[in-house]
């Protein structure tokens, strides 16, 4: 009886030998992303993404790389700098692109020393002419173009760079109004949040959307954004190398939802409320105050193709109710709010690309 009952204990258990041979299927072919790291690199672009991939890898919630696994290559094993001064060492050398579904380039400050060395630069260029998906996050787009690794192809960057591109690469045109994009094996995106979406997208189509979901819950995300999703609404475009205009815009930005006085400005900026409405009306062609206005509408109308409240709209740009919200966007739009919300949701449903999800997913992307 008692061997008998030693024999039936020795069985290992159905669930677990369950969760064993699920474990044996993710690793034999996990999500492999090797990272690159730019001298002065965004710290939180990186961190972001590979905290989606550590999440998503482990049903346990172990941070075990079984369904995915990360690495941080280089040319050495002396720590990589980010913007912020922190260190980041790297983890392996470069790996062959071949074991690799993505290469992720991650960069960070511009126009300060050469963010690469040679034997980097001589291994994107290798890694270029493979199978192997290229990510350039944050200013790492800027890597690729100028190794010609995102000829004929989409460049997403940040709308804080699109001068910057523009005035490097003139022969290309940027997407500046979307979280990220994926063209053929090349993906790009400006950081910021995007860099989380972008690789919440790819848990989806590795691993499928309900883990990607999963993942975005443990971080407080409540949903999913496509990468057609549009940027926060910049400032203005065009305001010429003027330093103390850049800087008032950039307070008011800060300032949407409270509004500050114009005067508080223009002594933030140690100057007085006549010389900033003077230098406001010769560059950006109206007052400051006008300014400000548009840049509240604008970002109201952003907000617009969001899920928030015609109410909330107004008290996060400022407006004392809705009423006040209607009638100043009627006035410099011709439409009221709610007609806009309409019309930027037939918009998007013209737009929309069908949800691939489980292996159909996994089939798009191996198309890539």
């Amino acid at each position: 009886m008692s061997a008998n009952v030693a024999r039936v204990s020795e069985l290992p258990d159905r669930a677990q030998k369950g969760r064993r041979k699920a474990a044996l299927q993710w690793s034999a072919k996990p999500l492999r992303v090797g990272f690159v790291l730019t001298n002065n690199f965004t710290l939180s672009a990186f961190a972001d993404f590979v905290d989606i991939l550590r999440l998503a890898a482990d049903d346990a919630d172990d941070s075990r790389p079984i369904r995915c696994q990360w690495h941080v290559m280089s040319s050495s094993s002396q720590s990589v700098r980010s913007s912020c001064g922190l260190l980041v060492c790297p983890t392996s050398p470069f790996m062959d692109p071949a074991v690799l579904d993505y290469i992720v380039v991650v960069g960070g400050l511009l126009h300060r020393e050469s963010p690469l060395d040679r034997a980097t630069t001589d291994y994107l260029l290798h890694a270029g002419r493979t199978r192997v998906n290229l990510a350039g996050i944050c200013t790492g787009s800027f890597v690729l173009c100028r190794l010609g690794l995102l000829d004929g192809k989409k460049c997403c960057i940040s709308w804080f760079h699109y001068r910057d591109f523009l005035e490097e690469f003139d022969r290309l045109v940027p997407v500046a109004d979307q979280l990220y994009v994926i063209d053929g094996n090349r993906v790009t995106c400006p950081g910021g949040a995007g860099s989380t979406f972008l690789a919440a997208d790819l848990i989806a189509r590795h691993l499928g959307a309900s883990t990607a979901q999963k993942v975005l819950h443990m971080l407080q995300i409540d949903r999913m954004k496509p990468g057609s999703s549009v940027q926060p609404a910049p400032p203005f475009e065009a305001v010429g190398e003027n330093d103390r205009i850049s800087r008032a815009l950039l307070l008011m930005e800060q300032n949407l939802s409270s509004p500050i006085p114009i005067g508080d400005i223009a002594s933030a900026l140690y100057t007085s409320t006549r010389q900033l409405e003077r230098l406001f009306k010769e560059v950006v062609g109206c007052s400051p105050q006008a300014a400000y206005l548009q840049l509240r509408l604008k970002h109201a109308r952003w907000m617009l193709a969001s899920d928030h409240s015609l109410a909330s709209i107004a008290a996060n740009t400022g407006f004392s109710d809705g009423a006040h919200f209607g009638k100043a966007f009627k006035a410099a739009y011709g439409i009221n709010p709610s007609e806009e919300r309409q019309r930027l949701a037939r918009h998007a449903d013209r737009c929309a690309v069908p949800e691939h999800s489980g292996e159909e997913a996994v089939r798009v992307f191996d198309d890539f």
